[in-house]
């Protein structure tokens, strides 16, 4: 059975599941439910591999849908999905911890609004937001959080975040709302944006 999480609940990957996880399915899934604009509402799965200092180590450590996997395939995006139709994992990435370059310390893990900002979009229009992680060994659902919050004005939110701590893995809920555009959260990471 799966842990629930609630915000700033956090869990050990590698010691909580009795074996560490070494492989996950990361599936995050969400609801368009009150939008009736004239523009199709884009959710988007960004990730960014960080050192120790919180900076993403380079442009090819910011996983998203035009950068599908980091140079190791340790972290890998499944494909965009542009509409979030359906049940379950609207966008996925797998995580391999046995692939991951010694210096990425944390991946953090978020979803935008393509165009939030531009099209007058917000977090205000999503529902049943959620992030799960499956071990990929078992397909066993491991844990899961589900985003409560209302996020009415922002264009973006934090869902989690895997972080290292000494030898070990550990996943924290987040739940954490942002007015911002791709390109603010690249240059909060550290990295350049044209």
């Amino acid at each position: 059975m799966a842990v629930s999480l609630q915000k700033g609940q956090r869990v050990n990957l590698s010691k909580d599941f009795g074996a560490p996880l070494k492989k996950v399915l990361a599936g995050l899934g969400w609801d368009t439910n009150r939008y009736d604009g004239n523009a199709d509402f884009d959710l988007d799965l960004v990730m960014f591999a960080c050192n120790s200092s919180g900076r993403c180590i380079s442009d090819k450590y910011f996983i998203f849908y035009g950068n599908l996997a980091d140079p190791e395939g340790a972290v890998t995006h499944t494909g965009d999905n542009r509409t979030g139709e359906g049940d379950g994992d609207d966008e996925a990435a797998i995580i391999d911890f046995t692939k991951m370059n010694p210096s990425v310390d944390k991946i953090v893990i978020g979803v935008t609004i393509y165009e939030g900002k531009a099209r007058n979009q917000n977090f205000g229009s999503v529902d049943n937001a959620f992030i799960r992680l499956v071990d990929e060994e078992t397909g066993e659902e491991k844990l899961r959080y589900d985003l409560g919050e209302d996020f009415s004005t922002q264009t973006a939110v934090i869902f989690a975040e895997i972080y290292k701590q000494g030898a070990d893995w550990k996943f924290k809920a987040v739940g954490q709302g942002y007015d911002k555009d791709l390109a603010d959260f690249c240059r909060e990471y550290g990295l350049e944006v044209a």
